[in-house]
């Protein structure tokens, strides 16, 4: 898209976690990519230089939260102070994905809740609003006590499943977790849900246990918000093929993707793995089992609405 979007108050910059992304996003507006620029100096710390003026306009920053986790999240930190030093109006943080946020609890004696933690310091630096996509736990959102518009990424999920006409599907939730996300789905394609039933001995190791639903000869598509090490995604896959799946499929917004993860989904019953590119693939994770999906168009349209003044819950539609 050619650069003709006309509120020259509006600004997006990229950091270093998604750069393709933010430039996709800012070619959806219609905007040119903010002039900055992410180095560091010999001992790692990192430096930032925003190279135009931004005095008086509505800035946002597109980062997700990433590997390197702690990275990134310096970088967005070190971005929001540079820019609130620089006189803008206001800052915007675009997360597509929010990292730290699967420590949203106490869920044992003298845990940390980081997801609390990074929602402070997001908000003790100096932004005005955060826009993200497919929180791990919905109830960050309260965290914030500046305003958070959480986008879905279901419908984009969802048109893709729908044109591919696959027959007899079910919709399948690796825990209970995840059963509303499932419920949005099936919703969607008019198809049943069904739900694995699983145990958790220690964080990323699983155990399938049971499997609540009728999955014997249809096509299931297990959907989660994020896939992490693939260790629950390709038991789950086994688990409905031993129990009379025809097909699995999977999907997810958030390719985390990480150690084992690829190895697994090569070596699982999953056809096809449908992402979306809230986080960078490298080259090495691109397989010929995943599909990856463009959140820019909806973010894009969530930061004019957002710019605009408009209702950004027509988005979830």
């Amino acid at each position: 898209m050619s650069v003709d979007y006309q509120d020259r108050k509006l600004k997006v910059f990229s950091l270093s976690s998604n750069q393709e992304l933010a430039k996709e996003v800012a070619d959806h507006i219609g905007v040119p990519l903010g002039k900055s620029s992410v180095t560091s100096f010999s001992d790692g710390e990192i430096q930032i230089n925003i190279e135009e003026s931004i005095r008086g306009c509505d800035v946002y920053i597109i980062q997700s939260t990433s590997a390197p986790v702690n990275q990134h999240l310096m970088e967005l930190l070190i971005m929001i102070d540079a820019l609130m030093r620089a006189s803008a109006a206001t800052i915007n943080v675009v997360m597509p994905y929010y990292g730290y946020a699967r420590q949203d609890r106490k869920a044992r004696a003298r845990e940390p809740i980081t997801a609390k933690l990074v929602a402070d310091i997001i908000q003790e630096a100096g932004a005005d609003r955060v826009i993200t996509l497919d929180l791990h736990a919905p109830q960050i959102q309260g965290f914030f006590n500046i305003p958070v518009d959480q986008l879905v990424g279901v419908p984009i999920l969802g048109d893709y499943w729908s044109e591919k006409n696959l027959e007899d599907v079910v919709i399948v939730s690796p825990d209970h977790g995840g059963v509303s996300r499932a419920r949005q789905l099936a919703e969607r394609l008019k198809a049943p849900i069904a739900i694995i039933d699983k145990r958790r001995p220690r964080p990323n190791v699983s155990e399938v246990m049971n499997i609540v639903g009728k999955v014997d000869g249809k096509t299931a598509i297990l959907i989660d918000d994020m896939i992490d090490t693939a260790g629950t995604i390709s038991l789950a896959a086994q688990a409905l093929m031993e129990n009379g799946a025809k097909e699995v499929y999977a999907c997810c917004t958030h390719p985390v993707l990480s150690g084992p993860a690829i190895e697994r989904i090569n070596n699982s019953p999953i056809k096809e793995l449908v992402v979306t590119n809230s986080i960078v693939l490298p080259k090495e994770k691109q397989i010929d089992k995943v599909v990856v999906l463009s959140v820019a168009p909806l973010i894009s349209e969530a930061i004019i609405r957002v710019h605009e003044e408009l209702s950004v819950s027509v988005l979830f539609d």
